[in-house]
């Protein structure tokens, strides 16, 4: 049977499981958007360094390298529902632990980056289980749109945060850390109450073997082993984000509120895509469609990385998110449709080792570089690298290039 051409976001929000987990998504992106304003600008506040501002990217990088293999395991093993309610809880109590500190005077750098790395370390438990729990939210014909649904959640917040965490920034830090501790509490409460059939899963004991099985598993498909490491490479070059603050203030003079618009900037763009795509989702020629939207993504990055125009560094900022959520739909969609159950937990540890941590990499590569060449070289350096890396894995990756639809 064919599937529908046109399935609205509603449709999808009629699944009682997926409208909660929406819904929950929500809220812990629109809280960890905001946290990331306040720290941020509380950051470089202090210390008025771009490699501080780095840093934070790559303290949040560390527990998921570190962990990596066994927080695969952890969501495979226990109930996804239980692991990502309790990762939103530690979430919450350490912007609590933030709110109190600020709220003190005491929040020194120091304290910030061990608060940041509980949060790191939290997510990296986070990230696969949730992504593992979505096909078993819907019907399977609808996956692909529960994806695109997904990421428009995603977007939505990222949108609504910055702009948000900017705005209440005025009032200080400590508001706005108080303000993600009830929302993150609030997003495992919707989480709590998910209930959906699950199906019979292997209790493996822990092993080497059970361990590895989701790098042998990627490494055994080559178009998953692209798109996944396509992905890296392309976000580490392009993380321009990270240098938000130095922008807002130093370069476009945008103050506190200018540096929420600007984090907001990119999930506009990607919002609208996400809404197109879970109305109209990909069908065909999905390789050629991913290639051409990293090379679009670098583009952004050198036009925004040159602006010295408020107006047009959000317009970049738009497009740059559009383009991201195309290859984000077409990269979740192909590893949890090629991937049996029983292992996509592994599998999206290895995917959120390789791509949902590449933000936070990035981030420290941005901060590295603006401190070695300057703000704006390293931007645009980052941009062209993008678009040459995805020239370079249509060579490297022929199959991953010819990839027509998402099933195999």
């Amino acid at each position: 049977m064919a599937e529908p051409l046109a399935v609205p976001l509603p449709a999808l929000m009629a699944h009682r499981p997926f409208a909660l987990f929406w819904s929950a998504r929500v809220l812990v992106t629109a809280a960890s958007q905001m946290q990331a304003v306040a720290i941020g600008w509380q950051i470089y506040e202090l210390t008025g360094s771009a490699f501080d501002l780095g840093l934070v990217g790559l303290v949040q990088f560390i527990p998921v390298v570190a962990l990596a293999l066994v927080v695969g395991h952890v969501a495979d093993r226990y109930q996804r529902r239980l692991v990502v309610r309790g990762c939103q809880l530690v979430q919450a109590a350490s912007a609590a632990a933030l709110a109190a500190g600020a709220l003190s005077g005491g929040l020194a750098v120091s304290t910030i980056f061990a608060i940041v790395l509980v949060i790191g370390t939290a997510r990296a438990f986070e990230l696969p289980a949730m992504h593992a729990m979505v096909p078993g939210l819907v019907p399977p014909v609808l996956f692909p749109r529960a994806v695109a649904g997904s990421v428009s959640a995603n977007q939505t917040a990222i949108i609504v945060g910055p702009a948000i965490g900017g705005l209440l920034y005025l009032a200080g830090p400590a508001t706005v850390y108080a303000l993600c501790g009830v929302v993150l509490a609030a997003a495992a409460i919707l989480v709590t109450l998910i209930q959906v059939e699950l199906p019979p899963r292997r209790h493996e004991k822990p092993s080497l073997a059970s361990l590895f099985a989701g790098i042998r598993y990627i490494r055994s498909r080559e178009a998953l082993l692209g798109v996944i490491s396509l992905d890296l490479f392309a976000v580490l070059l392009g993380g321009a984000t990270a240098l938000l603050p130095v922008y807002a203030r130093d370069i476009l003079d945008a103050g506190p509120r200018g540096l929420g618009l600007l984090r907001s900037a990119p999930a506009v763009g990607a919002l609208a895509t996400s809404i197109f795509l879970a109305r109209y989702p990909l069908r065909r020629r999905i390789g050629p469609a991913l290639f051409r939207t990293v090379m679009v993504f670098g583009a952004a990055t050198i036009v925004f990385g040159l602006s010295t125009s408020f107006a047009l560094s959000l317009i970049a900022l738009a497009v740059l998110g559009a383009s991201d959520v195309v290859s984000v739909v077409i990269r979740a969609s192909l590893v949890q449709i090629r991937t049996p159950d029983a292992m996509r937990g592994r599998v999206s540890a290895v995917h959120s080792l390789f791509t949902g941590t590449s933000n936070q990499l990035g981030a420290f590569e941005s901060g590295l570089v603006a401190a070695l060449v300057g703000t704006v070289p390293s931007v645009l350096l980052g941009g062209i690298g993008t678009v040459a890396i995805a020239v370079l894995w249509m060579v490297l990756f022929p199959e991953l290039r010819r990839v027509h639809q998402f099933e195999e």
